[in-house]
């Protein structure tokens, strides 16, 4: 991890039919760093993610991209710069998952422009680093929610862009899928990336993330190093069931449910 945050929510106010969802909610992304977004169901972490990505207008706040406003970015210059990995995704016409990765390259070549040498290069490289050639001729139709999820990560990869935010990234996937995409996404920030993403598996967090924020009542309560953030008191208030940090004879940490007898 390393350099000032590139991509940074301050003050993030947002509702919905009059529900406050966001309630001056603040979250920053550096380059080298994968950030986990913790929280319990209908917390905001959705809103949050799309309102950084400039898919939704706070009601209050600021977003800023390299210093700069992000309205002040046209939307494929944006594209160039921040890709989304969202949880679900549907098309009706049976592409293939080749076909999926290359519509990352659309910001770069254009809606109506034949890939470039280039492009290609980009989509088979990204296809190659999550393991799917397996799957690359075969229609996204019928292949299975975790395989998909892995073909939209390609495209997000295929589209260049160097700060990643991923809307839970392992539904769907099996646990050793799930555990090879935490590897993934520690090598790509080795690689300099930034990444940013949900997750309700404290787990995933204590595995393979620099950083977590815990979003409770529209605000950003905690923001840190795993080990110090996921407390057994913060964890049982976040998500109202006794759960509780684990050391194991190795050091490591998990977290385990303290389940009654």
């Amino acid at each position: 991890m390393n350099g000032a945050p590139v991509l940074c929510g301050q003050a993030i106010e947002h509702a919905y039919r009059g529900r406050v969802v966001l309630d001056g909610a603040s979250l920053a992304l550096r380059p080298g760093e994968v950030v986990s977004l913790l929280g319990a169901n209908g917390a905001g972490k959705s809103t949050l993610l799309r309102i950084l990505l400039g898919l939704l207008t706070p009601s209050a706040g600021r977003v800023s991209l390299d210093g700069q406003p992000l309205a002040a970015y046209a939307r494929r210059e944006l594209a160039g710069k921040l890709a989304y990995v969202p949880q679900v995704h549907a098309t009706p016409f049976p592409y293939t998952v080749r076909q999926i990765v290359s519509l990352g390259r659309l910001p770069a070549s254009g809606l109506f422009a034949a890939l470039s040498g280039d492009d290609r290069d980009a989509v088979e490289q990204a296809i190659a680093r999550l393991g799917i050639e397996h799957l690359a001729a075969r229609p996204y139709t019928e292949i299975s929610g975790g395989e998909r999820q892995l073909a939209l990560i390609a495209r997000a990869l295929a589209q260049g862009s160097r700060l990643l935010v991923m809307d839970e990234p392992a539904t769907g996937l099996d646990y050793g899928n799930q555990i090879a995409l935490l590897d993934l996404l520690h090598s790509l920030a080795v690689d300099g990336y930034g990444i940013l993403k949900t997750t309700h598996h404290p787990d995933h967090v204590l595995a393979g993330s620099d950083r977590v924020a815990m979003l409770q009542h529209g605000r950003i309560v905690a923001d840190g190093a795993p080990a110090d953030v996921l407390t057994a008191a913060r964890l049982s208030e976040l998500y109202g069931v006794a759960i509780a940090p684990v050391r194991l004879p190795d050091g490591r940490l998990v977290v385990a449910p303290c389940l009654s007898t």
